[in-house]
């Protein structure tokens, strides 16, 4: 076996072996940057790495996007294309003395006038000492890094190798992409796959956007012994169904949680049930489902329908009590009324502004009129002079100013005029009308 931290010259081997023993994705592996599939938006002339290469100026960069799109195979062809020796290691399996062997091999090859393209899988797995010993190889130039990664960038990677490098995203492959796989495989294996057409769409879709999921699912049809086409449902019962991508601790799972939140906020409840069900699929927690559902009716809802937070609440103690999966579909229900409930945050940017303010005015104490005198001396401070007992006023409602002495009145609940707000908006209304009454009584 060669060294991983070789020139990568010949090693001595036995021949290679025979096109048709050889993995399909291995044969059918891109031999030029023209031949990837579903990434013209990085590889066109006119795209970033079209016009990296067209200028002979390659630059490090970070490959963002899931498994099975090509990041590997499009690192490899770049390093062809930029003539540098194409170097692989994983964050998973090698550590601070494998990267330092790297490191010296590079420096190596550059006093022999060749550049090293280094590819780092997993790159997020690195801790943040390790990250930042690329760093002074990339500025003095032994190496372009290219790191793949399927986790988000800002969040798993240091600032400065972040600053120092171009983050590409790579997108999933589209169901146009994976037919055109498709045929490839075909042309490649001779033979036609023994599917009828919805049969070939169900291959695409079990793929789920990953090429090299495909190609492995091409191999098992292709080596099935049939009489006639598979129809969808027996090709279903001969392979599983690629798992949809989802990590409960990943961006993943950051994605769903806030295409749910705003599809409720959103008022689609079909958007919802679809995100909902999702994230179930993915193997999420339906108690964390359940509570983030109460957090959505405090937030989106508030007291536009007072009766969402607890028919959400409701949701989850009946979870509680069913386990799954039936306790499943009370948590479905509560997501279809959330998201049809009038929507109102007037209550949650109240209390945000009104945290604000009490940041900003610190330690201003109450009005004297509305504090408690049990002391004789607090009545000399005046402490509850001239308090009105709300009750004994006419409309049970004094007028009288509750806020510090130093501040003016200030708005901080303004309700949108709709749902069950719509009440709350009369009631204010009726109480600034008679505020404004009072005070006029009064002369002030």
């Amino acid at each position: 076996m060669s060294d991983l931290f070789d020139d990568h010259a010949p090693p001595s081997r036995s021949p290679e072996p025979e096109a048709r023993d050889r993995p399909l994705a291995d044969r059918l592996r891109p031999g030029d940057l023209s031949q990837v599939i579903g990434q013209a938006h990085l590889l066109d002339p006119e795209a970033p790495l079209g016009r990296m290469l067209a200028a002979g100026q390659l630059s490090s960069l970070i490959l963002w996007g899931p498994p099975g799109v090509g990041k590997t195979t499009i690192t490899r062809l770049l390093a062809d294309a930029s003539d540098r020796a194409f170097v692989q290691i994983s964050a998973i399996f090698s550590g601070t003395p494998e990267l330092r062997k790297v490191f010296d091999a590079a420096k190596q090859r550059r006093r022999a006038g060749q550049g090293t393209l280094l590819f780092v899988d997993e790159i997020h797995r690195f801790n943040k000492a390790q990250q930042d010993g690329f760093l002074p190889h990339m500025e003095d130039g032994t190496i372009v890094l290219v790191g793949a990664t399927t986790e988000n960038p800002s969040f798993e990677l240091n600032r400065a190798l972040l600053s120092r490098a171009q983050v590409l995203v790579l997108n999933r492959l589209n169901p146009t992409a994976l037919e055109e796989l498709l045929d490839r495989a075909e042309a490649t294996l001779g033979r036609k796959l023994p599917l009828t057409e919805d049969a070939r769409l169900s291959l695409v879709e079990m793929a789920d956007g990953d090429g090299r999921a495909m190609l492995n699912l091409v191999e098992q049809v292709a080596f099935m012994k049939v009489r006639a086409p598979l129809a969808p449902k027996d090709l279903a019962s001969r392979l599983q169904r690629r798992a949809a991508q989802y990590d409960k601790s990943g961006d993943e799972h950051y994605n769903l949680i806030s295409a749910l939140h705003k599809s409720i906020r959103g008022s689609d409840p079909d958007a919802a049930l679809y995100w909902f069900a999702r994230m179930l699929e993915g193997g999420e927690d339906p108690r964390y489902l359940a509570r983030r559902l109460v957090r959505m009716a405090v937030e989106d809802i508030g007291l536009g329908d007072p009766q969402a937070q607890s028919h959400a609440l409701h949701a989850w103690e009946t979870y509680e009590r069913l386990g799954s999966p039936e306790g499943e579909l009370a948590l479905a229900q509560s997501v279809i009324y959330l998201a049809l409930a009038p929507k109102s945050n007037a209550g949650y940017v109240g209390y945000k502004q009104a945290r604000a303010m009490a940041r900003k005015t610190g330690s201003e104490p109450p009005p004297k009129h509305i504090l408690n005198a049990p002391t004789g001396l607090m009545k000399d401070q005046g402490y509850g002079a001239g308090y009105a007992y709300d009750h004994d006023a006419e409309d049970g409602f004094s007028g009288q100013d509750y806020f510090p002495e130093t501040m003016e009145r200030t708005r901080f609940y303004d309700p949108p005029d709709r749902g069950f707000e719509r009440e709350m908006r009369k009631r204010l209304d009726w109480f600034d009308r008679l505020r404004e009454k009072r005070r006029g009584s009064d002369g002030g």
